[in-house]
């Protein structure tokens, strides 16, 4: 009998909504994914979203009609939360305050390991012809197995600070350190239905031992 993969059920460490801060190790994974830069209040923000969702959802599709004729495990899946990779750019790195127009940054939803390679520029192809958007703009990213430190972070995006600080602390006091200024943000709630004040978003740094 196939089943459903739930990521909320079968990946809870790797999405844990832990309130303190934690260390562990995040498995290889593939995303299909978006570059851009600048502040993602903006408009191309926006536009990049309205093309990252309809090919996930039509990845998911495509899986679920491949699963019929294969000898799957899973016949089907909830889409993964959409996460970000925020740096700044080079002018924004030189400045002494944050300026959001500097932001660089790749917006991604993740591949489930299961759902074959192959699939995913059939599906651009046809999301592109079907919706008129430029899915020629999402990339393949593979990430290799990684050592982190995370926290679920509750609240508007603005006071991520906070919560950081409490990583900091942890990766401090277990003699590690982060690796560069790059962060990722796994967005658990939806922004365009959820008060800022509630928002649930995992905050994740890489980290290697001093």
């Amino acid at each position: 009998m196939k089943m459903k993969y739930e990521w909320r059920k079968q990946e809870k460490t790797t999405y844990a909504t832990k309130k303190q801060p934690q260390l562990l190790t995040i498995p290889a994974q593939t995303f299909m994914s978006i570059h851009g830069t600048g502040n993602p209040n903006g408009p191309e923000f926006q536009t990049h979203l309205q093309t990252l969702y309809p090919a996930a959802y039509g990845l998911k599709h495509a899986y679920k009609q491949y699963a019929q004729t294969q000898a799957c495990e899973f016949d089907d899946y909830v889409v993964f939360p959409l996460e970000g990779v925020w740096s700044l750019t080079i002018k924004g790195q030189q400045l002494d305050h944050l300026d959001k127009d500097e932001f660089s940054y790749d917006i991604m939803i993740r591949v489930p390991d299961f759902v074959p390679n192959e699939l995913i520029a059939p599906v651009l192809a046809a999301v592109k012809a079907k919706k008129q958007l430029p899915t020629e703009q999402i990339n393949v990213q593979q990430f290799d197995a990684m050592q982190v430190a995370q926290i679920l972070h509750l609240g508007a995006y603005d006071d991520e600070p906070a919560s950081f600080a409490k990583i900091d602390e942890l990766v401090a006091n277990q003699g590690m350190h982060r690796t560069s200024k790059i962060h990722r943000e796994i967005y658990l709630s939806d922004a365009r239905r959820v008060a800022p004040d509630k928002l649930k978003t995992i905050l994740r740094y890489r980290v290697a031992s001093n």
